[in-house]
């Protein structure tokens, strides 16, 4: 079997760096992965806001435990995940494809494995508000959602 996988032939590394900030992102790829201690949502972003990292994609994981579903229901309601789905209980992960929302990213480097964190999550409609704060603005400070 071919897997296409975006971005194999290219050896440079990105200029940027790592993401920390705020982006509005739309979900381009969503699989759910088992494992026996920590099963987990691969989702895979693009960034559509601020233009400087236009088009730029990252991955990084939401996981389904217990303890850690809080966040995964937060990330489904304001993204706009079909709430009927939702409140059954289930995740399409077709249905995660093309959903757009505002993200809080952080980077974080554990065992030599470079992991990108989903910190917070906002609607896509609050983007506005939350790009024109200022730079240091406190989390939480003017935003229900925390963001």
């Amino acid at each position: 079997m071919r897997r296409h996988i975006q971005g194999l032939h290219s050896l440079q590394q990105d200029p940027e760096g790592d993401l920390n900030g705020f982006f509005l992102v739309r979900v381009d790829n969503a699989a759910y992965r088992w494992h026996r201690e920590k099963p987990f949502l691969d989702l895979q972003f693009v960034i559509l806001e601020p233009q400087s990292h236009d088009s730029r994609r990252f991955s990084a994981r939401l996981y389904c435990t217990v303890r850690a579903l809080w966040k995964l229901n937060w990330f489904l309601t304001d993204f706009g995940y079909d709430t009927e789905l939702l409140n059954r209980e289930q995740v399409d992960e077709k249905a995660l494809l093309k959903l757009r929302g505002v993200v809080r990213t952080s980077h974080t480097a554990l065992n030599g494995r470079s992991y990108q964190n989903l910190d917070a999550f906002a609607p896509a409609s609050e983007w506005a508000a939350i790009s024109d704060a200022p730079v240091g603005t406190p989390v939480g400070q003017g935003n229900a959602d925390g963001l």
